[in-house]
């Protein structure tokens, strides 16, 4: 059996919920999924300050999980969050769900564009994009207006301001799919694809098959 780790960096447990049902939903059947919460971070990561904030406890909650001998670990924030930093700490695979999105998502429907919750985490997105050199995939990144802890507190409402974005998305953007840019989304892809007729990639999904794919090709 393949052990998975996904971290969440904020320290919000419903979400670390939220993450697990999603990234078991599609496991294959030979990985085990496991999914802690990063309690020393903010609640939500909104902009590089937040960001900032979680890489410490987050690297100590990887530390933790080398010692329990995963075979992949998961950075469960679209913000990839640390990810050169816990690359750097271990030799087993790191992923963080916004590349694996951008990946997926290109492999799916060619250019798309991301849907995330506040306008701060945009210049974020963006530079993880140039940064991996997908910019040019990526037709725009678009804030949905919804706060990160609203996507638990606030459901009905918070969904429909995004399945609002995604259709101007797919109006306006001239692409093949759309992103979906907060750990706390991943239980609207499937509602969200069918609704809208188009690829709707979630990262934590995303990422639990390319991790997969990463461990045995080692």
């Amino acid at each position: 059996v393949m052990r998975i780790l996904f971290i969440n960096p904020n320290s919000t447990a419903s979400m670390t919920e939220t993450i697990a049902d999603c990234a078991r939903a599609v496991a294959a059947p030979d990985v085990e999924v496991e999914a802690w919460t990063s309690h020393g971070g903010p609640p939500a990561i909104q902009g590089r300050e937040d960001g900032e904030a979680a890489v410490a406890p987050l690297l100590e909650e990887l530390a933790r999980g080398e010692s329990q001998d995963f075979d992949a670990f998961v950075i469960a924030c679209f913000d990839d969050t640390g990810l050169a930093e816990a690359r750097a700490q271990t030799h087993r695979p790191v992923l963080g769900i916004g590349q694996s999105a951008f990946h997926a998502a290109m492999m799916r429907g060619g250019r798309f564009s991301v849907v995330t919750t506040l306008a701060v985490s945009i210049p974020v997105i963006e530079d993880n994009l140039a940064a991996s050199g997908l910019d040019r995939a990526c037709a725009r990144v678009r804030a949905s207006g919804v706060p990160v802890l609203a996507l638990e507190t606030d459901p009905e409402q918070s969904e429909r301001a995004v399945s609002d974005e995604i259709r101007r998305a797919k109006d306006e953007d001239g692409i093949g799919a759309v992103v979906l840019g907060c750990a706390g989304m991943a239980d609207l892809a499937t509602r969200m694809g069918q609704l809208h007729r188009t690829p709707v990639i979630d990262g934590v999904a995303a990422a639990c098959g390319l991790a997969r794919t990463l461990v045995t090709m080692r």
